[in-house]
């Protein structure tokens, strides 16, 4: 199950589900994707990034980002906050070609 639920809460803003248990959403847009993210406290202590894109248009489906480093845990949830921004800005470089020069 994903990390976040894909029935749109009021004005279209997403819900958190069961399974993102207190991870609090954050609503991100970039290049015209629209991205909803969070940070998952670990049993470790530390923060994982959880990035999910809910893509340009209506008919795009929801799709849980992939681990893209090796370092997925972060001493605080702002750290792992800021990297999942980050996350979601490389993937959209990624599929349209702009490389990481826009950055």
């Amino acid at each position: 199950m994903n990390a976040f639920d894909a029935t749109d809460g009021p004005e279209g803003a997403p819900k958190t589900s069961a399974a993102a248990g207190a991870d609090e959403c954050h609503d991100f847009n970039y290049r015209g994707w629209r991205f909803i993210y969070s940070a998952r406290r670990m049993a470790s202590g530390v923060y994982r990034p959880v990035v999910v894109c809910l893509g340009q248009g209506p008919g795009h489906r929801e799709q849980a980002l992939p681990d893209d480093t090796d370092e997925i845990g972060y001493a605080t949830e702002a750290e792992a906050l800021r990297h999942a921004q980050q996350q979601a800005m490389r993937w959209v470089h990624d599929r349209t070609g702009d490389g990481q020069g826009q950055f």
